[in-house]
């Protein structure tokens, strides 16, 4: 017997980069940074080379285009350039930033770490740490970065080394973080050990969580009122921004660059509108500020359409001043989001906030409302030149506290006066029926029974109870009867029949008298009427019902002197008898029947009576056709109606 061996190499059927473990894939998270900072040149690259190529005068070669490219993208990342060819003979700085051009390069930061985290679909690849994650992506990036950094130095315009040592590293490691926070789940918790005690049980109150999201949703309302603004102002200057559109540039290719300016400040113009309807405005130069009160200073404004819309020199107007709406709305948003977790509108009364919990959790929405403009005056602004043009965009500072007051002055009062308003007018209890619910909506939902209807308030049931007999006879007299019975510890609560099962007598049972015995029938009904007829009493002289009002005989109502039916001892309901061997059948009909009805003589008394109605007896003469023996028995598939008189199939 000969055995063979295979010793040939063996292959793993896992991916390669598993064999590395970790090492392997913090490599994997450093070409991702690598990669992502390549995608971001390369798409500078593209739009600046499009434009240079449809220009039909283009003042530098390739080169130069592609230095435009490098220093875009690092201006992108809040790099400062530097002119070095101006009017002047002086190197001019340009120190805002574009924020629409911030969106490519942080998006794919963003992508790059939280790939880098994510496994594969078999869950066979191994993933970094977080930490080392960050540091991978990060790295990578910035190797590109620096490259960039070099080649944009010798070029026109200049980056400037110091602010791209800066800058650079900032929004890298920002972004990569953010990466990182949204592939594990965007967790809240938990905070990180290195943080005091006493801050990281401060940070975890929801009283802070509510409030940062009021100070983001006001944020956001001032930004979106500050773009309206600008808007507005665009259509009101409109012959000015045309022509500064049309002036700056000849050819279609350099109206496109501008068009394309213009579109990544759109941010910036919305900043700028918000701290102008804050009331501190924001600077056209040294000296010079544009606010809703006046135009002060003698403004520097380049040529350009965005600064065309500016207001011109002067006093403001009525219509500069009603720009103050957009902080007073921010304001009260912050305070609808404040309340909407002090006090729910169809929450519980007992769960809410208290005044001075509402007051302090709206106060740091405003605080951060406050914190936020601050940091996006401050990236909105800059330098546009030298001299007169060194302060150009809102002041941080100002804006800031601008946001702060109007937040804190009218959002605070607000959100208490909603929280008072909603815990005194809420009268309900319980989950989802409490402060400023339907009364309707609240009963529904509580299962609560409404006074009139509640156990031991049922008025007496009677000949002698008021007027109000019959009313209520629905409904136990037993409390117990009301609906709820309490089992085990009280905390289970089961719902019975509300009408209780009717007695049925001992006598009415199928035993003690047999299967053909019903319970005491109603006076007039037709077990009482074949009861009077074997007994040799005449029965009573049949009427109408009292519900149709119409009848064959008598006068449709009823004698003072004749007493009203009694219920029968085995039913629930007046005048109504049940069936004693067969309680599933429906129960007979409380109004009277026809008067021997199913007897020979009520038979042929009928007939009379009806030949009587309809004018055909004997003393209103013959009716043709032949007549019927009396006496003989009429076809047994009829039915004769006790109303009329006429033969029903």
């Amino acid at each position: 017997m000969t055995q063979t061996t295979d010793h040939g190499p063996s292959y793993s059927p896992t991916p390669v980069l598993v064999q590395g473990g970790r090492r392997a894939a913090l490599v994997g998270c450093l070409v991702r940074g690598a990669t992502a900072a390549g995608l971001g040149l390369g798409v500078f690259a593209v739009l600046v080379m499009v434009v240079w190529i449809s220009s039909p005068y283009p003042d530098s070669g390739p080169s130069g285009a592609l230095h435009v490219a490098a220093g875009l993208w690092l201006l992108a990342h809040g790099t400062e350039l530097v002119r070095p060819e101006t009017l002047s003979g002086q190197p001019a700085p340009v120190g805002v930033v574009p924020l629409l051009l911030t969106v490519l390069p942080v998006t794919l930061i963003h992508r790059a770490a939280r790939d880098g985290l994510l496994p594969d679909a078999d869950g066979r690849r191994p993933t970094p740490s977080p930490a080392g994650a960050v540091c991978a992506v990060s790295l990578g990036y910035l190797l590109v970065g620096a490259v960039a950094t070099l080649y944009a130095t010798a070029g026109s315009p200049a980056a400037n080394p110091l602010s791209a040592l800066v800058h650079l590293p900032l929004v890298t490691v920002v972004a990569a973080l953010a990466g990182v926070w949204t592939a594990r789940g965007r967790p809240s918790g938990p905070l990180p050990g290195w943080l005091p005690a006493s801050m990281r049980v401060w940070l975890a109150r929801s009283r802070v969580t509510v409030a940062l999201r009021s100070a983001v949703a006001g944020t956001l309302v001032l930004l979106g009122g500050g773009a309206l603004l600008v808007a507005s102002a665009l259509v009101w200057h409109a012959d000015a921004t045309q022509d500064a559109f049309l002036h700056l540039a000849d050819g279609w290719a350099g109206r496109l660059a501008v068009l394309l300016l213009g579109i990544t400040l759109v941010p910036n113009a919305s900043v700028w509108g918000a701290a102008y309807g804050l009331g501190p405005g924001f600077t056209v130069g040294t000296g010079a500020v544009a606010a809703p009160l006046a135009v002060t200073g003698d403004p520097a404004l380049p040529y350009f359409p965005l600064i065309a819309a500016i207001p011109a020199e002067g006093p403001g107007t009525p219509l500069n001043w009603a720009c103050a709406v957009v902080p007073v709305i921010a304001a009260l948003v912050i305070a609808a989001f404040t309340v909407a977790s002090a006090a729910p509108r169809y929450g519980d009364r007992e769960t809410a906030w208290g005044i001075r919990e509402t007051a302090y959790a709206a106060l740091l929405g405003a605080i951060g409302c406050g914190v936020l403009m601050a940091l996006a005056a401050g990236v909105a602004g800059g330098a546009m030149g030298t001299e007169r043009l060194v302060a150009f965009g809102p002041v941080w500072w100002t804006t800031g506290a601008a946001a702060l007051c109007w937040s804190a002055v009218i959002a605070v009062p607000a959100a208490v006066v909603v929280r008072v308003w909603r815990v005194l007018t809420g009268t309900g209890r319980g989950a989802g029926m409490g402060m400023g619910a339907p009364r309707r909506q609240r009963e529904r939902l509580s299962g609560a029974v409404r006074p009139e209807f509640a156990a031991g308030s049922v008025p007496p049931i009677g000949p002698g109870a008021d007027g109000l007999s019959g009313r209520y006879d629905f409904l136990p007299e037993h409390p117990s009867a009301t609906g709820l019975a309490t089992t085990g510890t009280g905390t289970e609560t089961a719902r019975e029949d509300r009408i209780p099962e009717a007695p049925v007598p001992e006598a009415a049972t199928p035993e003690a008298a047999g299967p053909e015995v019903l319970a005491p029938a109603l006076p007039g009904s037709l077990g009482a009427r074949r009861a009077a007829a074997s007994d040799g009493v005449k029965p009573p002289e049949y009427r109408e019902c009292p519900m149709s009002g119409r009848g064959a005989h008598g006068s449709g109502t009823r004698p003072e002197s004749e007493p009203e039916p009694e219920p029968g001892p085995g039913s629930s309901v007046p005048g109504r008898p049940v069936l004693a061997d067969r309680p599933w059948a429906a129960p007979a009909s409380p109004w009277p029947e026809a008067p021997g009805l199913y007897t020979a003589e009520g038979k042929a008394e009928g007939k009379a009576e009806g030949k009587a109605a309809d004018g055909t007896g004997p003393d209103s003469g013959p009716r043709s056709g032949s007549e019927p023996d009396p006496g003989s028995d009429p076809d047994p598939e009829s039915d004769p109606d006790p109303a009329n008189g006429s033969a029903t199939r």
